[in-house]
């Protein structure tokens, strides 16, 4: 399998170059990724936990899909592409907003992305791949808050920011 590249950016979402996805985390370069937030009609986030055997993070829960822009797709491109891959489901995504974060993990990997935050919409059931997803749950914004202060650990290191980035803007925005 080829390992994919990521788009390497500037503050300023400018691509300044391409480089392995592994790489780029081994070096903590910031590149481009993108998180989807998919809702159904209650208000509850799809929740995916993590693959057994990914090479970081495995088990643990995070939002619907997040991943990284190939060279040439739109933001909203590629969560489409992902979302369809991961949680076998196609809806339409709206950017909400982008935002810088930093966070390293304990194997020594960092992720240092320009973040572009999606949502969409949905009442199904999702198709999960074995390969991506292990489990999947719908839970309420404020059940995610209240559960990600007691048990932590049990989200992934990433989430737990854009998670509270996602509330606060939802707090200042109707959408």
């Amino acid at each position: 399998m080829i390992e994919e590249n990521v788009i390497l950016v500037n503050t300023d979402d400018v691509q300044i170059g391409l480089m392995p996805k592994l790489e780029a985390h081994e070096k903590a370069v910031l590149h481009r990724a993108f998180s989807v937030f998919v809702l159904n009609s209650k208000n509850e986030i799809m929740l995916q936990q993590r693959a057994h055997h990914k090479y970081h993070s495995p088990l643990l829960w995070t939002n619907t899909c997040c991943s990284h822009q190939r060279e040439g797709e739109t933001n909203i491109q590629a969560g489409s592409r992902r979302l369809y891959e991961e949680m076998g489901f196609k809806t339409e995504l709206k950017e909400l907003f982008h935002f810088i974060y930093k966070a390293p993990f304990e194997n020594g990997l960092t992720e240092h992305e320009l973040d572009h935050v999606m949502i969409g919409y949905y009442n199904e059931s999702p198709e999960i791949n074995p390969e991506e997803v292990e489990s999947w749950k719908w839970m309420s914004i404020e059940a995610i808050q209240q559960d990600m202060q007691q048990h932590p650990e049990v989200y992934t290191v990433w989430f737990k920011i854009i998670f509270d980035e996602f509330y606060h803007f939802l707090e200042d925005h109707k959408i």
